[in-house]
């Protein structure tokens, strides 16, 4: 059988060493030896005696958390050996090795997987106050790797300089950053006459570090709570969804 559908660049890659890497710029695979956490139902084949098991949210502690925030925490832990590929809707796959030291706060709808070696906790983003549809965001540590998706090829920018973001286009930043909230528009005749540009705020970030912002705007949330929870995507409201 013949076809350009079996050239190389589809195959699957094999490497020596577990543990994350890219099958393709759609699509995570893990070489599982061990256990490794992932979003529940982002699972495409497996390969190999691998179990699922769900972990509603993550403990009691952030169990908590979802309650208070009325966001969800929906991730498996895959354990076994075994090769696993997942994804989520096309989006683009990217992988970042985090370092001890270093802490990463993220979208939540934009994490796919990441190692067991990493600890993460749902955080207020400093700054905000109620400007925003959403307060909460995610923030990893530890030493391991994790998988995040963007709609889209992103721009890392580098925050030497005050740098803005819109909030539903931002995906993650580093946690060292100082945030906050900056109104885009003035009120003016412009405004009063119903003519805006449709950048009501952005959020601002300052400090030494970088903001990974992707070419898609991810629906604004309204509300709060469970009526979060009905929406996907929102930079501060679609944590973990």
């Amino acid at each position: 059988m013949r076809s350009a559908l079996f050239s190389a660049e589809n195959l699957e890659k094999e490497s020596q060493q577990p543990g994350l890497r890219l099958q393709n710029s759609k699509m995570l695979k893990i070489e599982l030896n061990g256990e490794a956490m992932a979003r529940v139902g982002s699972m495409v084949a497996y390969q190999g005696q691998v179990q699922f098991q769900a972990l509603g949210s993550g403990g009691i502690g952030k169990f908590i958390k979802q309650r208070l925030t009325g966001e969800g925490v929906p991730l498996m832990k895959l354990s076994g050996r075994g090769d696993v590929f997942l994804a989520d809707l096309a989006k683009d796959v990217h992988i970042i090795d985090l370092e001890p030291g270093d802490a990463l706060s993220i979208n939540g709808s934009s994490v796919l997987a990441f190692d067991s070696t990493l600890s993460y906790d749902i955080k207020m983003v400093s700054g905000m106050g109620f400007a925003a549809s959403g307060l909460f965001n995610c923030v990893f540590t530890g030493h391991g790797r994790i998988a995040i998706t963007t709609k889209g090829t992103p721009v890392v920018l580098n925050v030497d300089a005050p740098t803005y973001v819109d909030p539903q286009a931002a995906v993650c930043w580093s946690a060292n950053l100082q945030t906050g909230y900056h109104r885009a528009e003035q009120l003016g005749l412009g405004t009063l006459l119903g003519r805006s540009t449709g950048e009501a705020f952005t959020m601002s970030f300052a400090g030494q570090g970088f903001v990974v912002v992707q070419p898609s705007e991810e629906p604004p949330v309204q509300g709060s709570g469970a009526q979060q929870q009905q929406q996907q995507g929102g930079l501060l409201g679609g944590l973990l969804q």
